[in-house]
């Protein structure tokens, strides 16, 4: 009886621990069981020797019980308490701008779904599924915990509306809809997310569902998150306006997203968190600013608003870190062509070199206000390499000797007293820039056309 009673305290615990509620073992059960042992012997044993031998038979079983019950508890405190993760990359290149624990295995709890949609953008795709498609809902889907839309069994929903379930709301139901859909089981579905993730570059994932419900061997990576999101962003960038959504409506019912975030930093349109028990408040982000796109992965954060918060800093650290790549010593930075016309402060006409150069100027400054069409060929800290650069791009294209050229200074906004140089060579006409950067581009001379005016 003693035994039965011991033995259904520690079943309680394990299906606490199951369950991943906070709870602990009763460390009181020595109390509880020792005064039940007390009053027994006192009434049943009839001589010394039985006492000692129910003693000894009492403190074996005993130790039984707590050892499992610690074990719990510690396991259920791990859990609990995940390491804090995070990454910073830059979208296009995949350079890492910032890391800590980035390859420290954790919960990806909710951020599963960002996968659950990369196989369903892949299916849709390869036409296995239409966007118009009715999607069955099966008693495993319906039966599934919240986050969910309560879809009931012999409910149909298009694939369409499931996507946006599974990015906005992230419902856990819809989820289990499109994994069946897709593998025939969630089961089945997981392994082929497995072998799919493996397959670009998360080498240190591994899924069990397709929601991010709990489960001990379903774990990820900040570094996998952020090659899941880039795969998003390059691979499916047309359905990737999802991510982006701040709400959607559904059998008349309005759902908000989750990703508050999104509202508050400027620049970021996406894309999505997560949070169980076990793996704190996790989260995605993507930003962009000035033509450059960085993503941003968090795990293990505290509370939604401190994970926010954290996110908030690393997005402005990886764009404070691109603009100072802008600016390093002397050497020509990579720009990418961007919609986003760069403001334009006029700086006066060039100060001429004090020392004569030995062979004659290839390009001219230009005096006054400009409004022209330009290339820019590089971004530095100090005056001088901008101008040599005009002068090496003029040189490399026959076409652009004797043009004028003008050096833009902008106050960095990231770095207090740094200035950045832009070194630009004015053209008559945008197809003749458009020509003209190609050409410095078969050079290996970076560039980007532009419209300079203004405050263009």
């Amino acid at each position: 009886m003693l035994l039965h009673a011991a033995q259904q305290d520690v079943v309680l615990n394990k299906q606490c621990y199951r369950s991943s509620k906070n709870c602990i073992i009763d460390i009181g059960i020595l109390g509880r069981y020792s005064e039940k042992f007390l009053a027994e012997p006192a009434r049943k044993s009839r001589s010394g020797q039985a006492l000692r031998l129910k003693t000894v038979e009492f403190l074996f079983r005993l130790m039984f019980v707590l050892f499992i019950g610690t074990s719990v508890v510690f396991a259920n405190t791990s859990g609990a308490n995940a390491r804090y993760a995070a990454i910073v990359v830059e979208a296009k290149t995949g350079r890492v701008l910032h890391a800590t624990n980035a390859d420290t295995r954790n919960y990806p709890a909710s951020l599963t779904k960002i996968m659950t949609l990369f196989m369903t953008f892949e299916a849709l795709k390869t036409k296995k599924l239409r966007l118009k498609q009715e999607l069955p809902v099966s008693r495993v889907a319906e039966g599934r915990s919240p986050s969910k839309l309560g879809l009931r069994l012999g409910d149909t929903i298009t694939v369409d509306t499931a996507i946006k379930a599974l990015a906005t709301k992230s419902a856990n139901d819809v989820a289990t809809v499109l994994a069946e859909a897709l593998g025939g089981t969630e089961r089945k579905f997981a392994i082929l997310m497995t072998k799919r993730a493996r397959s670009i570059g998360m080498k240190d994932t591994t899924f069990k569902n397709a929601s991010g419900l709990p489960n001990r061997a379903q774990l990820s990576t900040a570094r996998d998150m952020a090659i899941l999101a880039r795969a998003i962003l390059y691979g499916h960038p047309k359905m990737y306006r999802h991510f982006s959504r701040k709400s959607f409506t559904f059998k008349g019912q309005t759902y908000r997203t989750h990703n508050r975030l999104m509202a508050r930093y400027k620049g970021m349109d996406g894309i999505k968190t997560g949070y169980i028990r076990a793996s704190g408040f996790n989260l995605v982000a993507s930003a962009r600013r000035n033509g450059k796109r960085i993503i941003a992965v968090v795990f293990g954060g505290k509370t939604p608003k401190r994970r926010d918060r954290q996110v908030a800093r690393l997005l402005d650290k990886g764009f404070a870190s691109l603009q100072t790549m802008v600016a390093k010593s002397g050497k020509q930075q990579n720009l990418t062509a961007s919609n986003v016309r760069p403001q334009y402060h006029p700086v006066g006409t060039v100060k001429k070199s004090a020392r004569r150069s030995r062979r004659p100027l290839a390009v001219n400054p230009a005096s006054g206000r400009v409004r022209s069409w330009a290339i820019q060929v590089g971004a530095y800290n100090r005056y001088k390499p901008a101008q040599l650069a005009v002068t090496r791009a003029a040189r490399a294209v026959p076409s652009l000797l004797g043009q004028k050229f003008r050096i833009v200074r902008h106050r960095s906004k990231t770095r207090r007293g740094l200035q950045i140089y832009k070194a630009r060579l004015l053209v008559p006409s945008k197809s003749n820039a458009r020509n003209s950067c190609r050409a410095l581009k078969r050079r290996k001379i970076d560039c980007m056309v532009i419209w300079m005016g203004p405050r263009s």
